[in-house]
């Protein structure tokens, strides 16, 4: 399962609530009597309880599943990390996978509404462009916090099972959950920045929606893009270090699976995007900065489409570069039997 941070991505603020095609890079003007309430944390804060809700109920399903996988010896993490077979004795690792989990299909949801708010809209939505804005908001809030919660899970696991001084527990667990490098075990070395990386830039890009009006909306938008960059990094920490996808099977290729919708959505929202300035005109510009641009946003166009044929490859072989063997050495410096 993931020990991602992870999360991601993941995480991301919605399109500004003005026209999405108005091209304005001015920051907005106080608000006029009659017109809606700007969204600030407080109010998203408030209206995020509901899927938060949902989003703890699915967490502790995953737990179960992880849980009862793991007693019954049918996870590959057993294989892996064969003293983990004593599921009471690291459920509060499996509890972090678990909010791993739960924040990565967080993540995915919340870069799905992204791309539907930044791109053509389907015909028919059971909510409304406003509703779905909110929902965008409160599910990147919610992603944050299940993001935290694996990272600070993990590094409560290594402070249980440390059996130094707690103060020397503690400050060897900071080291290794949350300073990239500390974490040098195995796949860790590489997956736990990896993660790492999610967090450190989920949190400001998540937030940044809320200062928005001080920082103007075009950079905003600017900064707002990187969110992509969270989610990509999530998934990755989840394939490198995730021992339930660590091997060539269905549940690797589930997760494959899942990128297929968004690659497809992001290379729609490039053809079709929701602001007429964001379209490709059909020929470059005279000046030479316009011809890079041009040439530029057609080479991003090209590069999705790539990856989307990558991606149909991937899942249609079921081959991806996962691990199609045990390793020789399932030891771990972080074994504490």
């Amino acid at each position: 399962m993931t020990n991602p941070p992870p999360a991601p991505e993941p995480a991301a603020a919605a399109e500004t609530p003005e026209s999405p095609a108005s091209g304005d890079s001015q920051a907005p003007g106080p608000r006029r009597p009659g017109e809606p309430r700007r969204p600030t944390l407080r109010s998203d804060l408030r209206a995020s309880w509901p899927d938060g809700l949902v989003a703890l109920v699915i967490t502790a399903a995953v737990f179960v599943l992880l849980y009862i996988r793991i007693r019954n010896k049918t996870s590959s993490t057993v294989t892996v990390m064969p003293f983990m077979a004593d599921a009471g004795g690291f459920w509060m690792y499996f509890l972090s996978q678990a909010f791993g989990w739960s924040a990565l299909l967080w993540a995915w949801g919340t870069v799905i509404l992204g791309l539907m708010l930044s791109g053509p809209r389907p015909g028919r939505l059971p909510l409304s462009g406003p509703r779905l804005e909110r929902l965008h908001r409160t599910t990147s809030l919610n992603t944050i916090a299940l993001i935290a919660a694996h990272a600070l899970l993990f590094a409560a696991e290594l402070v249980r099972h440390d059996t130094a001084a707690w103060n020397s527990a503690v400050a060897t667990a900071f080291v290794e959950a949350f300073v990239p490098g500390g974490y040098d075990s195995g796949t860790g070395r590489i997956a736990i920045p990896v993660g790492q990386a999610a967090l450190y830039l989920a949190i400001p890009l998540g937030l940044l929606f809320y200062v928005r009006h001080r920082i103007g909306p075009k950079t905003w938008r600017v900064l707002h893009r990187c969110v992509i960059v969270v989610y990509v990094l999530s998934v990755w920490h989840t394939l490198l270090y995730g021992t339930n996808v660590w091997y060539d099977g269905w549940f690797r290729t589930g997760v494959w699976l899942l990128q297929l919708p968004i690659a497809a959505l992001l290379l729609l929202r490039l053809l079709r995007p929701a602001r007429r300035s964001e379209m490709l005109p059909g020929r470059p510009g005279e000046s030479a900065r316009a011809r890079t641009g041009w040439a530029l946003r057609l080479g991003g166009r090209l590069a999705v489409v790539a990856i989307v044929v990558a991606l149909v490859a991937v899942v249609a072989s079921g081959r991806d570069g996962g691990r199609s063997v045990p390793p020789d050495d399932t030891s771990s410096t972080h074994n504490h039997d």
